[in-house]
């Protein structure tokens, strides 16, 4: 599980789990907790998952036999307008091929290191990228 901010900064990695294990399992186990209240974007797998002094904004759901209003898909393109910054910061992360690849090691803990490392190179990448802000007095 990743968390990132708006930036595409990488916030918060969660330990990694061999198979298929879905999202919400990996993120009730990770008992995460925020020290003040935030909006946390998360896509449907998520769904569910609500820790405490987060706010939520979920797309709203098409009702059964009618349509959406206009407004909504409005409400709906900017949501995931917003929560796409996540799977770019997921994608930047994955052009390293060693995490998309298959770890063939029996070391116990190299997959965790490896995608450590690889979040740590995004966010440098993301800070050599950031506009050099000069303070004059």
């Amino acid at each position: 599980m990743v968390l990132a901010g708006s930036n595409k900064r990488i916030l918060y990695l969660s330990q990694t789990y061999e198979g298929s294990v879905h999202d919400k399992k990996i993120a009730d186990e990770a008992e995460i907790e925020f020290e003040k209240t935030i909006e946390l974007l998360q896509d449907s797998g998520f769904q569910g998952f609500c820790p405490q002094r987060a706010i939520l904004p979920m797309p709203e759901k098409k009702p059964r036999g009618k349509e959406l209003t206009w407004e909504q898909k409005q409400q709906n393109k900017h949501k995931a307008a917003q929560r796409v910054v996540v799977e770019h910061a997921i994608g930047g992360i994955k052009k390293w091929r060693i995490v998309k690849d298959k770890i063939r090691s029996y070391r116990h803990k190299l997959r965790d290191e490896v995608m450590l490392i690889a979040c740590g190179l995004h966010n440098f990448l993301i800070n050599l990228n950031e506009p050099i802000k000069a303070y004059s007095t």
